[in-house]
């Protein structure tokens, strides 16, 4: 009877292996980055990440100039703006945030909850948000 079995063991691994090649992936300037849930092998690179929740980092300009994750969206959680920018983002989609220490990423994510968004995280300062992500840090 360890036939059943074995044909389990290969429908699930088959399962697991399709579900890793579902999600979409963009390219920095086209789109906003997103979170990884770990590196995936691709023909460009043996660690490049999947990408899932768009990622926005809540710094000033100047602060994310000198360094951010690679592809994140700068929208300034203490900008006058800040509740139009993220307005017009969809309420329904996955959102990851961070700043320098995480108060202002806590305090961005109250507001985006305020305003309808369902799954936004804290990341906490931009070296958590890095190593949680997988995705390195660059500057302008």
């Amino acid at each position: 009877m360890k036939t059943p079995r074995l044909a389990l063991v290969l429908t699930l691994a088959g399962a697991l292996g399709l579900a890793g090649c579902s999600a979409g992936t963009s390219s920095p300037g086209t789109s906003p980055s997103t979170e990884t849930i770990g590196p995936q092998t691709t023909p460009d690179s043996t660690t490049a990440p999947l990408l899932l929740s768009t990622i926005i980092d809540v710094r000033t300009p100047a602060e994310y100039a000198e360094g951010h994750l690679d592809g994140a969206m700068n929208i300034d959680v203490q900008a006058a703006d800040f509740t139009d920018r993220i307005a017009a983002l969809p309420t329904d989609a996955e959102y990851i945030v961070y700043c320098r220490t995480g108060s202002r990423a806590e305090a961005a994510l109250a507001q985006m909850t305020a305003l309808g968004f369902t799954d936004v995280t804290n990341a906490g300062s931009l070296a958590d948000a890095s190593a949680s992500t997988g995705i390195a840090v660059v500057s302008d």
